[in-house]
């Protein structure tokens, strides 16, 4: 009879999102999830079924729970500059990765990004393209790799709302 689970699944996977989108599917092993996750080696594998699958479930997570909030937001602007200087936004970032990374070579990876993208798309659309999913995710690019982006996104703000 197998022994009932002591961790958090949710916890795990929010905490395999945060490794994942920081350093990318291809760079993460195992030991890595294994320490950060505070979980047994055969734990991860009973519940997740591979270091895959539990990537799939963070993407998923990340991209219903607050890539979706992002599309549907009410303020896009407020949204936009709040978003693309955080740190704190690692959906978005696993996002990008998976995007760069996974995308070309893995059909679900895929499917999950392009749903993703759809999705800013349309809420970019019936916003009146308030928030492009392009400049968005091309901004939070630029951010990641150290850009100061903040004068772009206020300036573009502006301009936006100068139109309005």
């Amino acid at each position: 009879m197998a022994r009932p689970r002591t961790f958090d699944e949710e916890a795990a996977v929010e905490a395999a999102t945060k490794l994942f989108a920081r350093s990318g599917f291809d760079a993460v092993s195992i030991d890595d999830l294994v320490g950060e996750l505070g979980v047994h080696r055969h734990s991860l594998y009973r519940t997740f079924g591979s270091k895959r699958g539990l990537y799939l479930r963070a993407l998923r997570r990340a991209r219903a729970n607050n890539v979706h909030a992002l599309a549907v937001a009410e303020e896009p602007l407020e949204v936009l500059r709040t978003t693309v200087l955080s740190e704190q936004i690692i959906d978005l970032d696993l996002l990008l990765m998976a995007a760069i990374e996974q995308a070309a070579v893995d059909p679900e990876v895929s499917a999950e990004v392009r749903g993703a993208f759809a999705e800013l798309d349309a809420a970019a659309s019936a916003s009146g393209g308030a928030l492009p999913a392009t400049m968005l995710l091309g901004l939070r690019l630029r951010a990641r790799a150290g850009d100061p982006v903040s004068e772009i996104v206020d300036q573009w703000c502006r301009r936006s709302e100068s139109r309005q």
